[in-house]
Parts: structure tokens; C-alpha cells; sequence
């Protein structure tokens, strides 16, 4: 189609259409990029954006539109450890296949987490701190395994400690490498959970390790948290699942993360 004049040419359903299919590909688009686009003005566009939101296709935010609402609610971890199975296990396997002998690690919560501790099976001895008392009951079974569990505030829906007793202890440690879970990851907005405290305690953690490795599978890109962790640039390693969207893929690596996609 040649787009300097015969988008405006397109029937009602026609727009709409190319509006979504626009959206798959670039995850995002302005208001003043599809009235350009489509040569029709920003209030048509409006119109057009409020009808496929009220349709539940697309989430409009800040003159432009997504696809789907960045905003999270908090969820219990019976109900989450439910969701995206395989994904969490295939990435629990390739975090712990970073793991080395000797280490010392810090494991954040979240179900994911406790995936990746039902796969960690170390040749010689290894430490571990945690927040989550699931990734504890795994890993205290282990007889090269010692574990510094956190203490603090239990937090019921995601069964981990948070609070300043968990931030004080964490002061005291160094510790190669952090495996953090996360609720959302935001190209512009950076790391965030649906906890304050929970987000306190991430950023804790961060300053207490010499390399952050994120599991995060597909599902959570594009989303938002109420409370943010830290920005992109904290990061080292992103490890998640093949159905990740190119474009997040492309844009992270140019930011210099690296990125490890695990196939299912």
C-alpha cells in the first residue's frame, strides 16, 4: 500500500485492522503517527482508539496505544504457580545452569524462583540467600546447599519475607549473582513489582550482588508493577521464553543485555 495516499482510503474496519496489526509489530504507536498515517485527524483517531478499547483489542495510555492494559494486579502465588508452567520450568533450568561451584547466590521470590530452585543440584558447595520461604523448604533438603534465609514481614500472597530486617541482613553479604522474578518489565519504565516493600527488598538485593539475572517469562513484557524496582540498565541477563516479541528481543540486546531465550 503506498502510504502517502491511500491510507486515508481504507474503510472503518479496514483502519481498525491496520491499526492492530500495527500494534503487533511495533508494540506501541502514537496518536499523531496513525492520524499522519491514515491522513484523517488526531480526533478521528480518538474516536477509533476509544471503539477498540471499549472492544477490549487495545489499551489506550498517554496519547498512544498498546495492546494490552501495562498494569498489574497483585495475585496470589497459588494462582500464579499455575500459570505459564513449561515457561517457568525451561527458564528455571537454564538459570540454574549459570550456576558455578563455590557460589554464593541471592534468590528473589516469586514461582519461578521456586522452579529454579527444584532445578539447582550443584557439584560442590553453595550458598543461598532468600526472601522466599518455598525456595528455602527446596533447597534446605540439599547437603551441599546452605541457606541464609531472610527474615522479616511474611507477605501471605507470595509466601516471602520483605522489610527492613530482610534489607539490614542483606548489608552484610556479597554475593555473585542475584536470580530476581519480576512482574513487569517496560522498555522506558524499567523493573517493577506490586509491592512496595517487595520492590525495596529487589533493589537491596541488587546492591548486594555483583551480576542481576532476571527469570521473567514472555507474559511479563509490556507490563507494569505499582512499585519499580530499578531501571534496564541494572540488569546483566534476561532469561525468558521463545514467545517473547521480536521487538522487546531487539531492543533490550541494543541496550547491551544479553538475553537468553530458552525453546520449549
Amino acid at each position: 500500500m503506498n502510504k502517502s495516499g491511500e491510507e486515508n482510503l481504507l474503510s472503518l474496519p479496514e483502519r481498525h485492522n491496520r491499526i492492530l496489526t500495527l500494534l503487533q509489530q511495533n508494540g506501541s504507536i502514537s496518536v499523531a503517527q496513525l492520524a499522519e498515517l491514515f491522513r484523517v485527524s488526531e480526533v478521528t483517531i480518538r474516536k477509533d482508539l476509544t471503539l477498540l478499547e471499549q472492544q477490549k483489542k487495545l489499551y489506550r495510555t498517554h496519547g498512544s496505544a498498546i495492546l494490552i492494559s501495562p498494569y498489574i494486579s497483585d495475585r496470589h502465588v497459588n494462582e500464579k504457580e499455575k500459570r505459564c508452567v513449561a515457561e517457568k520450568r525451561a527458564i528455571g533450568m537454564a538459570a540454574a545452569g549459570m550456576i558455578s561451584e563455590g557460589d554464593s547466590i541471592i534468590i528473589a521470590s516469586g514461582t519461578t524462583m521456586a522452579f529454579l530452585a527444584r532445578e539447582i543440584d550443584p557439584e560442590g558447595h553453595l550458598t543461598v540467600l532468600t526472601a522466599a520461604v518455598p525456595v528455602t523448604q527446596i533447597l534446605s533438603q540439599h547437603p551441599r546447599i546452605d541457606v541464609i534465609q531472610l527474615g522479616g514481614i511474611t507477605r501471605s500472597s507470595s509466601v516471602s519475607v520483605v522489610g527492613p530486617f530482610a534489607e539490614q541482613m542483606l548489608s552484610h553479604f556479597n554475593c555473585s549473582k542475584l536470580f530476581l522474578g519480576v512482574d513487569g518489565i517496560d522498555l522506558e519504565f524499567g523493573l517493577t513489582t506490586t509491592n512496595m516493600l517487595e520492590a525495596s527488598l529487589n533493589n537491596a538485593m541488587i546492591d548486594a550482588a555483583q551480576k542481576v539475572v532476571v527469570l521473567a517469562d514472555s507474559t511479563k513484557f509490556g507490563r507494569r508493577g505499582f512499585s519499580k524496582i530499578c531501571d534496564l540498565e541494572a540488569v546483566d541477563r534476561i532469561i525468558t521464553d521463545s514467545g517473547i516479541q521480536p521487538l522487546y528481543l531487539d531492543r533490550l540486546r541494543e541496550r547491551g543485555i544479553e538475553v537468553t531465550v530458552v525453546d520449549l
